[in-house]
């Protein structure tokens, strides 16, 4: 009796290309597959974009993060049932960091939400901005449980974000645009004139999500590498002009490389390799964005959880040793056994030595701890340090 034929290989689905593709072409990006994306890894270097975005200012494409919005007098009581963030109470132009868990407590996905209406009639509108890989899956979920007066779109495609990162970011931002940034505050989000002379320059709290962006570009100060940051939303066809103009200022374009090397250095978490559906918000060290004052998904567990302490830790490990560079799924050892393993590591172009992020038992969390790491077959030297690893920028810089 022959063997059965096997079933032909699916074919892989098409990778998805930003409104930037052309620009990352022509200005020589390195382009990889990442989350269903072709996006770009490098334009010059890791090296030289790290420190484009420490010393001035940097400019990356981040379309392929989700593009959500919501629309309806129930939008805001759906979004704070599916995350950790009461968002019923958030004030306009506010952005709020939180984590759409589990049932269990696990995170499925860390995103920001924006509120973009100004408060004065009873719809509300957000904008939800998840991660590549799980954003499909947080537009179905809240499709799935949105009411009936609850409109929800979807953006990809149509809307490009460019996050402008740097000491210098606002000055460039001003000088191009002659927007006042000056009451933009840390996590807070408004919309500003495309061109001089067609409306507020200190920006305005009312969002038509996506049909404002004809004459506004909606500007969040966030950011996702430690320094002054600003994201910006612009209809797909304006992307490439004013992408060009950032460089023509001095911006300098940068990857998906020097974006995780910055954030590792901050200590920020990534999502499928900090966590996936492995680990809840108090493990990972992100108790400050949970809100028990308010009902939703997960809340038992994380009580449960939050009562009777995490069983590990996150933390952040130092390596002096020269060359010694740790990697996802590096081994961590104490007391001559596993502890543990490395979710984030790498070289840090600005402290010049190995860092990582772990989950370690809380007996070994305490900053000064000593562990090891198992590199190429040999145990490496490492200390538990405190995040971020390296110091916050001067007064002003975030």
């Amino acid at each position: 009796m022959s063997a059965p034929t096997p079933a032909p290989a699916r074919p892989a689905a098409p990778l998805r290309t930003s409104p930037l593709a052309h620009f990352h072409q022509v200005h020589g990006g390195h382009l990889v597959p990442f989350a269903g994306w072709e996006m770009p890894l490098y334009f010059t270097s890791i090296l030289a974009e790290h420190r484009a975005v420490r010393e001035g200012v940097g400019v990356f494409d981040v379309s392929h993060m989700g593009i959500i919005t919501l629309t309806g007098a129930s939008a805001a009581e759906l979004l704070s049932r599916r995350t950790t963030a009461n968002i019923l109470a958030e004030p306009p132009g506010q952005v709020r960091y939180t984590f759409f868990p589990e049932a269990g407590g696990a995170i499925v996905d860390d995103l920001l939400v924006s509120r973009l209406d100004s408060g004065t009639d009873l719809t509300r509108e957000f904008l939800v901005v998840p991660n590549a890989a799980h954003a499909d899956e947080i537009d179905e979920i809240l499709r799935q449980h949105r009411a009936p007066d609850t409109t929800i779109g979807r953006w990809n495609g149509k809307v490009a974000i460019l996050a402008v990162q740097g000491p210098r970011s606002r000055t460039v931002l001003e000088h191009l645009f002659g927007w006042h940034l000056g009451g933009l505050g840390f996590y807070r989000t408004a919309a500003f004139p495309a061109e001089p002379g067609r409306g507020e320059l200190s920006g305005r709290l009312r969002v038509s999500f996506p049909k404002d962006l004809g004459h506004e570009i909606l500007v969040s100060r966030t950011g996702y590498t430690g320094e002054r940051g600003y994201e910006l939303f612009v209809r797909a066809e304006a992307a490439e002009a004013v992408a060009e103009r950032l460089l023509g200022a001095g911006a300098v374009p940068c990857g998906l490389g020097a974006r995780d090397t910055l954030r590792l250095e901050q200590g920020y978490l990534l999502s499928g390799q900090d966590f996936h559906r492995d680990r809840t918000p108090l493990e990972a060290g992100q108790e400050k964005f949970v809100d028990f004052a308010h009902p939703f998904v997960g809340k038992a567990a994380l009580e449960k959880q939050r009562d009777e302490g995490p069983k590990v830790r996150f933390v952040g490990l130092s390596v002096s040793e020269p060359g010694a560079i740790p990697r996802h799924g590096t081994p961590v050892r104490a007391g001559g056994a596993v502890v543990g393993e490395v979710t984030s590591g790498g070289l840090s172009p600005t402290l010049q030595h190995g860092i990582a992020l772990a989950y370690l038992p809380p007996a070994l969390g305490t900053p000064g701890t000593e562990v090891t790491l198992v590199l190429r077959g040999r145990e490496v030297p490492a200390q538990v340090v405190p995040l971020p690893f390296r110091a916050p920028p001067a007064p002003g810089g975030s």
